[in-house]
């Protein structure tokens, strides 16, 4: 599935939903802080998800872009020992995205299962890049939380100073 593809496959699972949405195309955003800074909000807003493999399967994890992911804290929710970050090339070849363009969609658009961290639920609105680093998507988190499945745990950090 291309990136076109997966954005549009988003766009319509929200339109079918009757999710009202804001749409954002700017220059090309590889981190949470360019991604921020484009669509003109505030980074707590921002989703960064993220693909982790664990010795059985591929899942995703989705935190507020003003933290960092405790990678132990996933390791506990998953019961598992052996865990990294897909590669970008794992992103490609699975997805059809670029690293930073992973939207926050588990089995409703993308094949895994999907871990959303309390600090979501923090925030009126939700900011993701919608498959293209390119294009992002502003939605309500309670209009999110309609058309997702996640399972809410607590797997963030803050920032290491």
């Amino acid at each position: 599935m291309g990136n076109v593809e997966l954005s549009e496959k988003i766009r319509n699972l929200l339109e079918k939903n009757n999710i009202h949405f804001k749409e954002v195309d700017h220059d090309p955003s590889t981190d949470c802080f360019s991604s921020a800074s484009a669509r003109g909000e505030s980074l707590k807003i921002g989703g960064k998800t993220i693909l982790f493999k664990d010795k059985s399967d591929y899942r995703l994890f989705v935190l507020s872009a003003a933290l960092q992911v405790d990678s132990n804290k996933v390791r506990k929710i998953l019961n598992s020992q052996k865990l990294r970050f897909a590669t970008g090339q794992e992103l490609m070849e699975k997805i059809g995205v670029e690293k930073g363009a992973l939207p926050p969609f588990g089995r409703d658009i993308l094949p895994f299962d999907l871990y959303l961290d309390k600090s979501i639920l923090e925030n009126e609105r939700l900011a993701f890049n919608a498959g293209l680093l390119t294009k992002s998507f502003i939605i309500n988190v309670s209009d999110y939380l309609r058309v997702v499945s996640p399972n809410i745990c607590s797997f963030s950090k803050t920032f290491d100073t």
